[in-house]
């Protein structure tokens, strides 16, 4: 379905998330390949605003690049920003439910190095693809952000030291198994934690805390009371465990933007 009619549906049916999606949004689909496996992306980003915008490289949760999950990047788009959203397991390779997912996170979870590998191929290709599509975006001010999944890997994108403005974790894992070499972080942190995440237990977030001390990185930690994992995705209703909180979404946001904003005005 065409974004532009799935905006004009959604505004006609209510917002489903923190934010508003705008008409304007517009959806660019780019191929590429990863190790001669086909991956697609898509750009969101509103062609009503002639200025360029920063570029976010946006990683979703497990179920890969759904249409609910891209509906969210064209709201995270809105008028701020040129989003690309990464394909993390292959065109042809998107989980089908659930289950499917389970088994593809745990694969990368357990092969790290080829999980920066896609993540770090989706931000070359946004690069990339914004001079050969002609995108309003300014390649000199890029972050990464993510949700769930998603967060962990924006986390894993900075940890190979790539030379971005950020990076924002939303209810992502903040440690993962295993070691693996990781370069002086130069992007700024920003985690957004729902202090009783089941799945992200206090095990991980001190691995957190110790990691970023270590590494004198430039590193937030926001912990919302009560919320549980997926705070920020309307779909999610597991009490307990994974649960939409629209309140401490629109604070989540709020403060990605407020952090990102700043990062992006100061120059690297």
């Amino acid at each position: 379905m065409p974004l532009k009619i799935l905006a004009r549906l959604l505004l006609a049916a209510g917002t489903m998330s923190a934010m508003p999606v705008s008409a304007a949004v517009v959806e660019k689909a780019v191929d590429y390949d990863i190790d001669g496996h086909p991956h697609r992306g898509f750009f969101y980003y509103d062609d009503a605003v002639k200025t360029a915008r920063p570029l976010v490289v946006l990683v979703p949760n497990w179920l890969g690049t759904t249409e609910a999950n891209r509906r969210q990047a064209a709201e995270v788009a809105g008028e701020r920003y040129v989003v690309f959203v990464a394909d993390m397991y292959g065109a042809e390779r998107q989980p089908a439910d659930g289950e499917a997912a389970g088994k593809a996170v745990a694969a990368l979870y357990g092969n790290r190095a080829l999980l920066r590998e896609r993540a770090g191929a989706a931000h070359a290709t946004a690069v990339r693809q914004v001079a050969a599509l002609r995108l309003p975006a300014d390649v000199s001010k890029v972050a990464a952000i993510g949700f769930c999944f998603g967060g962990a890997t924006a986390l894993e994108l900075a940890r190979t030291g790539l030379d971005i403005d950020a990076a924002v974790s939303l209810h992502g894992n903040l440690s993962l198994p295993g070691t693996i070499g990781s370069e002086p972080i130069r992007a700024r942190i920003l985690a957004l934690h729902g202090d009783a995440d089941p799945y992200v237990p206090q095990e991980q977030v001190d691995a957190f805390l110790e990691e970023m001390r270590a590494l004198d990185a430039d590193w937030q930690l926001v912990r919302y009371g009560g919320a549980v994992h997926s705070f920020t995705d309307p779909d999610a209703n597991t009490p307990g465990k994974s649960m939409y909180d629209a309140r401490v979404a629109r604070r989540a946001f709020a403060t990605m933007h407020d952090f990102l904003a700043e990062a992006f005005a100061d120059e690297r």
